[in-house]
Parts: structure tokens; sequence; C-alpha cells
């Protein structure tokens, strides 16, 4: 179903559960995989969440035969928790236990947010790392291939939170920190608003229990949540949802 109201535009893909919204998000993932050169890198932004692992689950059962696929795709994330890599609230832990591991996906293609450094010194080290590897620009940004977001309750993606100030949205690196997150932990790393805009693929996973006034709010016109405004923002974004919006 396409949906376009005024300058915001996105579709939304419904299905019944989340194993099926999973299963689809990853059936439609490789062929962006098979339709590149294969000496062409891939560059993916990940996100963390409950359906991030299931999602994780039905790439790796999608891709048993399509390994190869990824041996050229490179890994970066959308946010992270100010926490050691094998901390139970890391993002990277996550990804790595259900989909690097099994996919047996290169270290050299893994360009983790560094949480267990100083923010500043782990932004800048993001920063520098997604400038060697990412296409720029004309407004100087480097250009993903695909960011995969969730979506919270109170409709923030990656950790762009409705609280956030001028600054965090007006923000011009491809990464940032974040001091006040509502949830815990309150420091955690993101991709930029900017960043999110600019990508070629923004594809959006809404599952789970309480999000469904969330995802209203975003898809209307007057909508002023984290999503609302990438939606705005961009030509086209992707929603795999197991949540009514109407």
């Amino acid at each position: 179903m396409l949906n376009v109201l005024g300058n915001l535009n996105y579709s939304v893909l419904h299905f019944e559960n989340d194993s099926a919204l999973a299963e689809a998000a990853a059936a439609d993932w490789l062929p962006l995989l098979e339709q590149r050169s294969p000496d062409e890198p891939f560059l993916v932004a990940l996100s963390g969440g409950r359906i991030a692992r299931t999602f994780f689950g039905a790439t790796v059962t999608e891709a048993r035969e399509k390994r190869g696929l990824f041996a050229n795709v490179h890994f970066f994330w959308a946010d992270e928790r100010c926490v050691p890599p094998d901390h139970p609230d890391s993002n990277f832990r996550l990804a790595n236990e259900a989909l690097f591991q099994p996919l047996a996906i290169p270290e050299a293609n893994l360009h983790r947010l560094r949480g267990e450094l100083e923010p500043n010194a782990a932004i800048t080290l993001a920063n520098e790392e997604i400038a060697r590897w990412a296409p720029v620009n004309q407004s100087g940004m480097p250009v993903l291939d695909l960011v995969l977001l969730g979506m919270g309750e109170d409709g923030h993606v990656a950790s762009l939170f409705p609280n956030a100030s001028d600054e965090i949205w007006d923000c011009r690196s491809a990464f940032l920190r974040i001091d006040n997150s509502p949830k815990p932990p309150p420091q955690r790393l993101s991709l930029s608003f900017a960043a999110i805009v600019e990508a070629k693929e923004v594809w959006v996973l809404v599952s789970g229990a309480g999000k469904e006034f969330a995802l209203r709010e975003s898809l209307s016109p007057a909508g002023r949540t984290p999503l609302a405004r990438v939606l705005k923002a961009r030509s086209m974004t992707r929603i795999y949802a197991e949540i009514a919006t109407s």
C-alpha cells in the first residue's frame, strides 16, 4: 500500500506478526545485494531492539545458500548504548550473536560504534571510519545504501528522541552523541538525522505492543514524532508494520 500525503511519502507493508514482518524484510534485502556488482561495497546501518533479533534470524535463514552475497557488505550502526561490546545492552552484541557469527561476516566488515570509549572519542572514530567507506553527496554527507530502523513507543528512531534539541536535529556529522536519552542508559551514540535522511534506502521495522498511537501519529501529515520528521524529510521510506495504522 503506497501512501502519499503532502510532502510525506512512504509505503506501509502490513503483517500479521513479527515473524512474517521479519521474513519479508529479509527477503527484500537480499535482492538489493544481488543487484550490485560483487566488488562494490554495500553499506548498511543496523538498529537494535526486539524486532532486530527476529529480523537477523530471518536473514540468516534466507541467506543460508547465499552467504557469498555478504562478502562485501559493510555494517554500521544506527545507534548504540555507551556500553562495552559484550554488554547485554549492546546492539553490537545482539547483531554479532544473531547475524555476524552465523553468517561468518569478516571482522573487517564490522564498523561498530565503540560504546566503551568516552563518547566524543567514539563519535570521532565513527565519523572518520564512515568517511573512509561511504561516498559523499553534494551536501557533504556520507551516503549509506540502507538504514534499518526500529520505532519506539514514543516514535523515536535510532537514538533520536522527542526531547532532542535543535542542535541534535541540525547536526551535519554522520554520527553524534546523545546525553539525555529518556530510556536508559542516558548516554548513547546515534546516526544523525541528516545521515538517515540522505541514505539511499530507509526501512523501518515496527513491531510490539504499545506503539499503535506513535505509528499513527508518525504517519499523520501533522505528526511531530522523530519518525514523522524522517518521513517528511525523505522522498520515500518503507515501513514494515504488524500494527494497524487506521
